[in-house]
């Protein structure tokens, strides 16, 4: 089988894999989700007992569970869209605090799993089900249904709406409104409380938000979708947060929602009150506050005042023990984690925080000097203590004295997952994934004044003194990383590299992985530095290997990477000689408001920033996309998903139009059906085939 049908069908090579672990708080079971082979997206919920060793059962089999085929409700196909989810079978589960139970949602029906047991029952709810959540005890699980929260009773039914819920078409309790879910990392509407006697709720309110219509061309019969989608400048869902007691009536959370309109994240523990981060809606400024629970009354405990924007974190705020909340702020050289006024990350580069227990945090950093790679810390009163060993990319999860370590190298494929006790391996969990028929290997280059990090892949039996035609495989933006020390990334850039390719993939200024400053060079331009580091890396990697043939230069990505693929042949047509632009951003007025308003601020108040940033007005571009007398013009495709919800397909069609209007050929391809994943196995396949076949035609 070809490596196009290959990845596809292991969507990357990543089913099969183990992910999504808990770690019990005595350290004696494992849970955790994987499909039972490396082409199988049946995903199955398991545990891994921990004892002088590891040994694995499955607790839960799709397969099983359902009469008949699984059936997807929009709801979930949209919270799965929102969380890049390609699998099937149970995606997405949630554990009592002891996690002795375990709950989740399968063709919309709940399932109560007994972690210790192994038995699974489907409690008689109304449905489809969203999000179903234990509380502490694991009595109750709370679950969303029709835009509502209600709770059940494990063991003696009482199913109940919780009261204080208003109901209407653009409200919603319990979920979390898109751009929470997009772009803050956020994609919980709800959060037991910790004695179990009630929950704090999201209520979303999305009348405000200007109705977009997504169409199927390929059935005309079939009316458009229509979205609640707030493009930047426009009016955001309006959220609040209410205290819905099992017992007693509604309280809701106060706080200034007209200065700070975000809800960024929510924390409820048994080591104190909830504690919120809200920011505002220029994202320089945010509080963490601590939420009574009797009155729904707010304290501030930490505020946060950044000079161009604060970046959000996953993991805080959180409290370390009893009245010491966690947060992340901008320090000297990189992104510190601080409890209180003390800073427990020393000089590293915070990247998230995984998790908190006995006084100690778990966490994820790099090195000031090594981007590429990311390791496991635990705070200490010496400093932070590193867990990981090896060059790569590892994260963690833990509980007690166990964690699990999930490790990445550019020396193998896939992910190795180690069990540890008091830091000593006793076991692994097993990966059932495939591994590629393609073996990269990688050259990580410093590139140019900027030591741009920078990958560099050629054929695997190239012969030097072969002249070698360029692909640029770029993501390039913002809070995204492509060049790091695991394997898994650099596959599909091999197997172009096999093709007859020199791939070059750079992180230029604004991806993230490194300090600050350079995450935020690109703040009120999202063309002109991209771009600038590209074409230097470019350089660089030429002068790192004579064979790279710079007369014929192909540059290809998707979203943003679609968007800088588009930019550097118009704009750039003395560089790159062909482009595939897949879902590009191309007008920043029709991307979303927490993403877009972070680097561009708001349209009016900022309209040069997205003059300057736009591939349809503005810029050099826009009366340059008439092509200027002897300038050549480069061969571009066009590639977009009709069904796409995030990138919506006008962005490409936009283009398309004033490319026509500028008479620049060009060349468009609809994907009818395709969301911005591309899940489909056969899209998948046959979109990597015709991009080669356009760019060897392009690149001759």
């Amino acid at each position: 089988m070809s490596f196009p049908r290959r990845s596809a069908a292991t969507q990357r090579f990543t089913l099969g894999a183990p992910r999504n672990f808990v770690v019990s708080p005595d350290g004696s079971r494992v849970v955790f989700l994987r499909s039972p082979a490396g082409s199988d997206r049946a995903t199955m919920l398991w545990v891994a007992d921990v004892a002088d060793r590891v040994s694995e059962r499955v607790v839960a089999d799709p397969r099983e569970l359902l009469a008949g085929a699984e059936e997807v409700s929009a709801a979930e196909r949209t919270r799965r869209e929102r969380s890049r989810e390609g699998a099937a079978g149970i995606v997405a589960f949630a554990t009592d605090r002891e996690v002795m139970r375990a709950a989740f949602a399968l063709s919309g029906r709940l399932h109560v799993a007994d972690l210790t047991a192994g038995r699974t029952h489907a409690p008689a709810v109304p449905g489809p089900v969203a999000d179903p959540r234990p509380d502490p005890t694991g009595r109750q699980i709370a679950y969303v249904v029709d835009g509502a929260v209600r709770v059940v009773d494990v063991d003696g039914g009482g199913d109940r709406e919780l009261p204080g819920q208003d109901h209407g078409p653009d409200i919603t309790w319990g979920l979390a409104e898109f751009v929470a879910a997009e772009e803050m990392g956020r994609h919980r509407g709800f959060w037991w409380a910790p004695d179990s006697s009630g929950l704090l709720v999201a209520r979303v309110d999305t009348a405000p938000v200007p109705r977009w219509h997504i169409a199927d061309p390929a059935n005309p019969a079939r009316p458009p979708t229509e979205i609640a989608y707030p493009a930047a400048g426009t009016t955001n869902a309006g959220v609040r947060l209410h205290l819905l007691r099992l017992d007693g009536d509604p309280v809701e959370v106060s706080w200034d929602h007209v200065e700070y309109e975000y809800l960024a994240a929510v924390h409820w523990s048994g080591h104190g009150p909830p504690l919120l981060h809200v920011q505002a809606r220029d994202q320089r400024r945010s509080l963490v506050l601590e939420v009574d629970p009797v009155r729904g009354a707010t304290t501030e405990r930490l505020r946060i005042a950044e000079p161009i924007w604060e970046d959000l974190v996953d993991g805080v705020p959180a409290w370390l023990g009893t009245d010491r909340p966690l947060s992340a702020r901008s320090g000297p050289g990189g992104r510190q984690l601080m409890a209180g006024g003390d800073v427990l990350s020393g000089c590293l580069h915070l990247r998230a925080v995984l998790g908190i227990a006995e006084g100690r945090v778990l966490f994820s950093a790099s090195e000031p000097d090594s981007p590429t790679e990311v390791h496991v810390y635990r705070s200490s009163p010496e400093g932070p203590v590193r867990l990981s060993s090896g060059p790569g990319v590892h994260t963690a999860a833990g509980a007690g004295s166990v964690t699990v370590l999930v490790s990445a190298g550019l020396e193998y494929a896939g992910r190795r997952v180690a069990v540890l006790r008091d830091g000593m391996t006793v076991g692994q969990i097993a990966s059932y994934a495939e591994h590629p028929p393609v073996r990269p290997v990688v050259r990580m280059l410093a590139a140019g004044t900027r030591r741009i990090r920078t990958a560099l892949l050629l054929p695997t039996h190239h012969r030097p003194g072969t002249r070698l035609p360029v692909l640029l495989d770029p993501y390039g933006g913002p809070h995204a990383q492509r060049v790091l020390c695991a394997r898994n990334g650099f596959n599909e850039p091999q197997w172009w590299a096999d093709q007859g390719f020199a791939v070059v993939v750079a992180d230029g200024r604004g991806t993230s992985g490194r300090d600050p400053d350079w995450e935020r060079a690109v703040h009120g331009d999202l063309a002109g530095p991209v771009l600038e580091d590209q074409i230097e890396a470019l350089h660089a990697a030429a002068a790192h290997c004579a064979d790279l043939d710079l007369q014929r230069v192909g540059i290809r990505g998707w979203s943003f990477g679609g968007f800088l693929a588009a930019l550097a042949v118009l704009r750039r047509p003395d560089v790159f000689h062909a482009g595939i632009a897949g879902a590009p951003v191309t007008d920043w007025t029709l991307y979303d408001t927490h993403y877009t308003e972070r680097y561009l601020g708001t349209p009016s108040e900022n309209p040069d920033a997205y003059t300057r940033s736009s591939l349809v007005t503005g810029g050099v571009l826009a009366p340059d996309l008439h092509p200027r007398p002897g300038e050549p013009v480069r061969p571009l495709l066009l590639v977009h998903g009709l069904a796409d919800d995030n990138v919506v397909a006008a962005h490409t069609l936009q283009l398309s139009a004033a490319l026509l209007a500028a008479g620049r050929p060009h060349q468009v391809l609809p994907l009818s059906g395709v969301t911005h994943m591309t899940p489909q196995e056969v899209v998948a396949e046959n979109l990597l085939l015709l991009q080669l076949d356009f760019l060897r035609k392009s690149l001759h």
